[in-house]
């Protein structure tokens, strides 16, 4: 079955910086007041007419602070739950604390870190909430001290855990643990935090023998300075019993669920949401123990209290929709399963696109964690419980088309290219439509503790108000409709031709539901027509495909022959890999199908599938025009085609070692940030020079940038080129190093529960490969550091570009992520606005380099197609002795929009 609980992690890490916390030009409702010694009153009142972020109501109050001056900062409000966020004179977030007083206050421990004035910020954390509150500071103490020394290590701990540093983070754990007992005693409440912190480190680590003595003692310690029946000993009965199950003692474990449930009845009410969650946790445990009979009912009832409190498209709403889903996969009625499914992934798809408005790239990297199980699970029921169920496959195929490379969509501000794009009209329009989307995000993540129908109607309210705005910018902006369009398999199916097939591959771990477990991960095949249903194939072992893929990639390097018929290492692995990923595909494809849009996974966007040898003995793309694709989805882009905005744009014959022109205007474009692990220096690539030289003599009006002229500067300041090429090296740091999960059986992060296998915090993939610019070897290009990374990519104005070619080393590579494709350059310019790249996915010798280009782009000014044109000329090289070996030819892969630049 399928499960969801988790550890409650108490003392979550604060996110600053969620809005711009100003002085109001009306004075906030306050008196100011002095108290005893050295302490300051400050009393005030957040009303309607306050200043708000992200829909949240907000004051803020300046003070006088001074170098080295220690002191506390008490936050009260009884009517709200508030934050307090301290400012400097920068507006740079410098501290911030949400409940570490008592109950829902504020209280923090502040050093100075200069004189002057710094801004107190009170937000209220439910928008639309107000009421009065109270500051008070006065000066810390060695204890007061002391503590916030403690809050900082378990911040830092935290920060840890969630990086799976598992090691680093237990030292500071047991340290912030010993200061709390030292200071507040060993039966406060923020001991029970430190113990109950500690012990979901051991649990994750395996370490139960040591977690299950600190939670029973952070157990003991709430239920004696909070009561036996309070939702806290609740919770924490919850992260006992959780532990016991994990360790199959369920006879252990069921009379606390038990007690936990009666808590929150008792505390909360039958219909409160917590109550949704010890239901929803009972259910899981009866599942372990193999009583299904009793699991649908808790199911059923948690589902029902999900959707009357929380709504219809609540994230936890989705969770019952996919836990009753399970349990009927698991019992045989997979239509039950399907249809369950299908509402729980419909709800997922709008709480993504809700969340990816306001949510940080680690809240956006967390939810995706969440919902790649699901997609697994999907794919599962479809390949392995209901191989010949159409609405099983029809609901697989949508989910991957929604999903794959969806991430790096959300991370990369794509909305603010559509934006720079629309009429001053359609950019208020759109404006209004994010910040009211803004204001639904914040409402649905998070609630207030108590759920009253003006909460619900506000939720009702404001998704109301978004889909009008929607509908607006939908009717008056094709390039808005096109974007935000839903992906349906009709839709896709609209713009695949009638000569083409759509080839979705994916990896995918094989889930069992009655073992709740999975396999070892493995290949699937989607394959859609512009007519007809979509079919389907289970490939095989990832791993073994793997291997061949590897096998093949070694042998095209290694390969180097005068004709292409020679004996060789090239020929058995190109014929394996034809067999296992390609030959299934075509066996249920018409003869009429001579189009390959293929759009890979994992490492399978390291193969060159035109390199595959037929039983004929042909290459594949001898018999087929190959187009890749990020992901399916891509195809809904091709329906608007706009004018280039300038005109093309050459970069080659760099020099590395000088530090660029600086021009007058400044980039605004794209994050300047970029990965530690940069490859040192690069040398000179001599026949770029006449590359360069010779595409511009082909390209009418074209801007040559060469030298110290073609520098980053210069690169982030183009608007939408007819062309852009760039001769440079390219470079790939490999994957930074991820622990997995302890267990694969992981909670979506249900209301008293906490993912206890978070994805590790990684860095941001884009910021893994890029491109070397002038002044590179010196970090100096221009007024930037001559290194431009696929995140910055993915920033510029590339809308209107119709090819963009990096004729550069190892450019097609990227960050390889299950269901996300290349996380590199490739996916960057998709998202940047071009409509094709032509990239490599090995080191090219530049002297073939120069003369594959130099006719791909005579061919394009003849007007051929873009896909048609590679085509021809890697024919072409095959037929040449001196070029036949795949090493020379095959490099450069096509992806996008293959048809004629003059198409639309």
């Amino acid at each position: 079955m399928l499960k969801r609980v988790g550890l409650s992690l108490l003392g979550g890490v604060l996110l600053l910086g969620q809005g711009v916390y100003a002085q109001s030009e009306a004075r906030p409702i306050a008196q100011i007041a002095q108290a005893e010694e050295g302490a300051i009153v400050i009393e005030g009142e957040l009303t309607t007419n306050s200043a708000q972020a992200d829909g949240k109501y907000f004051n803020a109050h300046t003070i006088t602070g001074r170098a080295n001056e220690q002191i506390v900062i008490d936050l009260v409000a009884e009517e709200f739950d508030p934050l307090l966020i301290v400012l400097d004179a920068d507006g740079q977030d410098i501290a911030g604390d949400n409940d570490g007083g008592e109950g829902l206050n504020a209280r923090l421990t502040l050093e100075f870190p200069a004189d002057g004035e710094y801004l107190l910020a009170v937000v209220a954390v439910e928008p639309g909430t107000t009421g009065q509150y109270r500051i008070t500071t006065q000066a810390a103490t060695a204890g007061d001290v002391a503590l916030a020394r403690a809050n900082q290590l378990n911040q830092q701990g935290i920060q840890l855990y969630r990086a799976g540093r598992y090691a680093e983070a237990e030292p500071l754990y047991q340290r912030a643990l010993a200061i709390r007992e030292q200071e507040l005693g060993a039966n406060h409440p923020s001991t029970a935090l430190s113990l109950n912190n500690l012990a979901g480190l051991y649990w994750e680590m395996g370490r139960y023998a040591e977690a299950e003595p600190l939670l029973q003692r952070s157990l003991s310690i709430i239920e004696q300075e909070l009561g036996a029946n309070h939702p806290s000993t609740a919770t924490s009965l919850n992260n006992l019993t959780q532990l016991y199950s994990e360790m199959g003692r369920y006879a252990e474990a069921e009379p606390l669920f038990q007690r936990a449930l009666a808590i929150h009845e008792q505390e909360l009410g039958a219909n409160h949401p917590s109550t949704a969650t010890s239901l929803n946790n009972l259910a899981l445990l009866y599942d372990s123990m193999g009583r299904y009979a009793a699991v649908e009912p808790l199911y059923q009832r948690a589902l029902a209290i999900r959707e009357q409190e929380l709504g219809a498209n609540h994230p936890y709403t989705a969770t019952s929709l996919n836990n009753l889903a399970g349990l009927y996969w698991a019992t045989g009625q997979s239509n039950q399963a399907i249809q369950h499914f299908a509402q729980g992934l419909s709800i997922e798809e709008t709480n993504l696109e809700e969340l990816l408005v306001m949510g940080s790239e680690r809240q956006k990297q967390d939810y995706f964690q969440t919902i790649t199980k699901t997609t697994d699970w999907v794919i599962s029921l479809n390949l392995q419980t209901a191989p010949t169920n159409p609405e099983a496959g029809h609901l697989a195929l949508q989910t991957i088309l929604r999903r794959k490379g969806r991430i790096l969509d959300a991370v990369s501000n794509n909305i603010q290219l559509l934006r720079d794009n629309l009429t001053p009209e359609n950019q208020r329009l759109l404006d209004r439509f994010n910040a009211k989307r803004t204001e639904l995000a914040a409402a649905v993540f998070n609630p207030p503790p108590t759920l009253t129908d003006d909460y619900r109607q506000q939720v009702a309210s404001l998704r109301t108000e978004a889909e009008t705005l929607e509908q607006q910018l939908a009717r008056a902006s094709a390039e808005f409709r096109v974007q935000t369009e839903p992906v349906t398999l009709a839709a896709i199916q609209a713009q695949i031709p009638q000569d083409a097939a759509l080839i979705e591959f994916v990896q995918y771990r094989p889930f069992d539901p009655n073992e709740n477990q999975y396999a070892e991960p493995r290949y699937a095949v989607y394959i859609l027509t512009a007519d007809g249903q979509p079919q389907w194939a289970d490939l095989g072992d990832a791993n073994a495909i793997n291997q061949k893929v590897r096998s093949l990639g070694r042998a095209i390097k290694s390969h180097n022959p005068r004709r292409r018929n020679s004996q060789n290492a090239f020929t058995p692995p190109a014929q394996e890999l034809y067999r296992a990923i390609m030959e299934p595909v075509l066996q249920r494809l018409n003869p009429d199908k001579t189009h390959l849009i293929i759009s890979p996974d994992s490492q399978l966007n390291l193969l060159p599938f035109a390199t595959l040898i037929t039983p004929d003995d042909n290459y594949l793309l001898e018999d087929y025009l190959i187009t890749y694709l990020t992901s399916g989805r891509d195809l809904l882009r091709y329906q608007i085609t706009p004018p280039a905005q300038s005109e093309p744009l050459i970069l080659a014959d760099i020099n590395y070692d000088e530090p660029g022109a600086v021009r007058l205007a400044q980039a605004t474009t794209g994050d300047n940030r970029r990965s530690g692990d940069l490859i040192a220096k690069f040398g000179p690539l001599i026949y770029t020079a006449a590359e360069g030289e010779q595409i511009a003599q082909l390209l009418p009006n074209a801007q040559l940038l060469t030298q110290d002229q073609a520098t980053e500067n210069r690169i982030k300041q183009v608007k939408g080129p007819e062309i852009l090429h760039i001769a440079t090296h390219g470079f790939f740091l490999p994957d930074l190093e991820q622990t997995a999960p302890t267990s694969p059986n992981q909670p979506l992060g249900d209301v008293n529960g906490l993912n206890r296998s978070a994805a590790p915090v990684q860095e941001n993939p884009l910021l893994r490969s890029g491109l070397a610019l002038a002044g590179y070897n010196l970090r100096t290009s221009g007024t930037e550091d001559g290194v431009l990374t696929a995140l910055e990519v993915a920033g510029l104005n590339l809308y209107g570009t119709k090819l963009t070619v990096l004729s550069a080393c190892s450019t097609g590579l990227g960050d390889i992520a299950n269901g996300e494709g290349v996380y590199g350059l490739r996916r960057a310019l998709v998202i940047a606005g071009s409509e094709t790249q032509l990239m490599s996915l090995w080191d090219v010798s530049d002297r073939a380099t120069q003369a594959l280009m130099v006719n791909y782009y005579q061919k394009i000014q003849n007007g051929s197609g873009r896909g048609e044109a590679l085509r021809d000329v890697q024919l072409e090289m095959i037929a040449d002795p001196n070029y036949a070996a795949p090493l020379y030819w095959a490099a450069f892969i096509p992806s996008g929009d293959w048809r004629p630049m003059d198409s639309n």
